[in-house]
């Protein structure tokens, strides 16, 4: 039993680096949230393009590039506004939560390890963004879909190190989504469903039930 003492002194020790080392506040809850909005968005979305003329027509603008005006003057700009919306209501939720099981485990939520993680979900998303934008104003827009799948990606699979690990696997297939959406441009309104929907509400059961269930946090 002495002999074993040592070993797993060293254990306890690694354990205590490594969480002080990433960022573990973030909450299975926070990821079912954003799952929600995501798919309400979705809805509210569907609803305007079947009222301006179906899927159908929605489609033959983001395939076929007709003007850079085109969107907003199908559907004004109400897609942006729920796009924005949804993003906000999304980020605003995940926020609270991560806020409420920091105090819980009694972890300071904007230490140096969540401004590392910030920094690395930061980049990718800003580069993205810049580049989606001008996407936008050249009417590109069959590429908006799955380039925010696809920046979503990699700004999660660069910040897994500074985080729990199993949202490297997150990004994974954000990514991978992100990539089959461009061979079918024109449905990317299903593929953020399914993206930023459903896979984020997959996850955060997922992290729930095996980080916060039953612990009290």
């Amino acid at each position: 039993m002495n002999e074993q003492q040592p070993l797993e002194d060293l254990q306890h020790i690694k354990r205590m680096m490594e969480r002080s080392s990433r960022f573990i506040s973030l909450s299975g809850l926070s990821g079912i949230a954003a799952g929600v909005c995501a798919l309400a968005g979705a809805w509210f979305a569907n609803n305007i393009i079947v009222e301006s003329g179906g899927p159908s027509a929605y489609r033959d603008i983001v395939v076929h590039t007709m003007g850079v005006a085109t969107l907003t003057d199908l559907m004004g700009h109400r897609l942006f506004q729920i796009a924005a919306f949804t993003f906000a209501a999304a980020f605003c939720l995940a926020l609270l939560f991560t806020y409420l099981r920091s105090k819980k485990n009694n972890i300071p939520m904007w230490g140096s390890t969540a401004q590392r993680l910030m920094i690395n979900v930061a980049v990718p998303m800003a580069a993205g963004g810049i580049y989606l934008f001008k996407q936008m104003q050249f009417g590109n827009y069959g590429l908006i879909a799955p380039g925010c799948l696809i920046f979503y990606g990699l700004a999660l699979v660069n910040a897994s190190k500074y985080t729990l690990g199993e949202i490297r696997y997150l990004g994974y297939c954000q990514l991978l989504l992100g990539i089959i959406n461009c061979w079918f441009v024109g449905y990317g309104l299903y593929f953020w469903a399914m993206g930023f929907g459903v896979l984020h509400i997959i996850y955060g059961i997922v992290m729930w039930y095996r980080y916060e269930k039953g612990s009290g946090q």
